[in-house]
């Protein structure tokens, strides 16, 4: 075990929960690189459909395509770390790594929410205003949503979590398989107050106000449906339903994040303790591609024009 000095920049942190894998890190390591390689095929082959396919170059797709990107960075930021880790002696990790892993989880997060945020407006200014559509959802302002989008997460991150770097802490043990937030501030020598602050302020930015935004534009367009055609209705459901689904898992897997589930060691299994937290980074990535790709029917049908064409 690494010596702790008086510097947050030399601690090396032991992630404990790997010293209970034992002879099951073949069989878990097997699992997760499967589950990462299939995260990564089925959200870029909905990449490569929608960039090659010119039927799909529209506002709708195009920030599609941005949302599989950041389930593979999200699924990046934690499936190669555990990789690494299964066969590790130390099981040590460095601040500075640390600190990287939560940037990467807690940006892509972020930009899950605003992505969401981002299609829930498109899907109201298409159905609520389509005589407008390709006036304010032209290419050039799709192109700078995405860029507001990720600017605003990582601004979003370094605002709420930059402290972390100047504490000093009187424990290196964490009880988990990956770097978590709250269990290293857990570590400090004294739990500052910016710790409480930085959690509240980064939910408002990156979880509630995206949910709001993705409220009101479909409160918006619930109303606008109630008057219109029945097939009108069924084409709002099919392009609505695969975002709805996935903004419900997000909410789950943010309640499953927020638990502390050391207060109920003695009721639940480790592995159960370990698994829920990361439940966001295990479902939502394959759930994004799967809702999107089975659902709307334009994707559907170019990725078996992509897959299954005859030469």
């Amino acid at each position: 075990m690494q010596k702790i000095g008086n510097s947050s920049e030399s601690v090396s942190f032991v992630l404990a929960a790997y010293g209970n894998v034992g002879a099951f890190k073949y069989p878990y390591f097997i699992i997760i690189l499967f589950w990462y390689v299939s995260i990564c095929v089925a959200n870029t082959v909905l990449i490569v459909v929608i960039h090659v396919d010119r039927r799909l170059h529209e506002p709708m797709y195009i920030l599609l395509s941005n949302l599989c990107v950041n389930e593979i960075n999200a699924s990046t930021s934690l499936y190669p770390f555990l990789l690494s880790q299964m066969f590790s002696d130390s099981h040590e990790v460095t601040l500075p790594w640390c600190f990287l892993q939560m940037c990467c989880m807690y940006t892509s997060a972020s930009a899950e929410f605003c992505s969401l945020a981002a299609m829930a407006y498109d899907r109201y200014i298409a159905i609520c205003h389509p005589f407008s559509y390709n006036v304010i959802m032209n290419t050039e302002r799709v192109v700078m949503l995405i860029l507001l989008v990720w600017i605003f997460s990582f601004v979003s991150l370094l605002l709420s979590f930059s402290f972390i770097f100047g504490l000093r802490f009187c424990g290196n043990i964490i009880d988990n398989v990956y770097c978590d937030h709250q269990l290293i501030i857990r570590l400090s020598c004294s739990v500052p107050i910016q710790s409480s602050i930085s959690m509240i302020f980064f939910t408002l930015l990156s979880i509630f106000m995206p949910f709001n935004l993705i409220s009101i534009s479909y409160l918006k367009i619930l109303r606008v449906c109630r008057k219109t055609s029945t097939e009108n209705k069924q084409k709002a459901v099919t392009t609505c339903t695969p975002q709805i689904v996935s903004v419900s898992n997000l909410f789950v897997g943010c309640i499953f994040h927020s638990i502390d589930f050391s207060l109920l060691a003695a009721q639940i299994p480790e592995e159960v303790r370990i698994i829920l937290p990361m439940y966001l980074l295990i479902c939502q990535p394959m759930l994004t591609p799967f809702m999107y790709g089975f659902n709307l029917p334009k994707i559907r049908q170019a990725c078996k024009m992509l897959l299954f064409k005859r030469k």
